[in-house]
């Protein structure tokens, strides 16, 4: 059964308590969720590297990778702006699309008709198997938030667990002000 509390296109938001260090304060833009699972992508944890670096054989182009999450680490995927311009990409929603023909990615890129600002690449995914993410959100490891494109694509990365959090109101900015290390305050 498919959790009628989670949706395509919103963001999960880890409790601020979650000891796993994959997810610890992750803010994880939900892109598929269905009878056979869901997929996601991390949007706060940035890697010290860059897309060009990272793929030998993509154009020069400024665009910092993220770590997407601990499912097959090995593989890249990209949500970005231009869904009318990328051929095969799918719509997550509110402007945000996954994927698409990689070799046109890669034309867009160099005839910088897509530009760094319109595009975030991810190491990994985010993945649960069929019925985990509802046993997880009845565990409530996740607080379920709408997603807006400037979370992704505007802000710096290392504050949308805040933001996302504290755009919910009332207690959530309250957690959304609470020190990542309790012992701190």
């Amino acid at each position: 059964m498919v959790s009628n509390q989670v949706k395509n296109g919103q963001i999960l938001l880890a409790e601020p308590f979650m000891l796993d260090p994959n997810f610890k304060r992750a803010a994880v833009l939900l892109c598929e969720h269905g009878e056979e699972g869901s997929v996601g992508f991390i949007m706060n944890k940035p890697l010290d590297m860059q897309i060009d670096a990272l793929v030998e054989s993509f154009p020069e182009f400024d665009s910092r990778v993220l770590y997407g999450g601990p499912v097959q680490r090995d593989t890249i995927h990209y949500l970005h702006t231009v869904g009318d311009l990328l051929e095969g990409s799918r719509p997550v929603g509110n402007g945000i699309y996954w994927g698409g023909d990689f070799e046109k990615l890669k034309f867009l890129a160099t005839s910088q008709l897509i530009e760094p600002k319109d595009i975030r690449f991810f190491v990994g995914y985010s993945g649960w198997s069929e019925g985990q993410l509802d046993d997880e959100m009845t565990l409530g490891s996740w607080v379920v938030a709408d997603m807006h494109a400037n979370y992704l694509f505007n802000m710096d990365s290392g504050q949308v667990w805040e933001q996302a959090m504290y755009n919910k109101g009332d207690a959530y900015t309250v957690i959304a002000n609470m020190p990542e290390f309790v012992s701190w305050n």
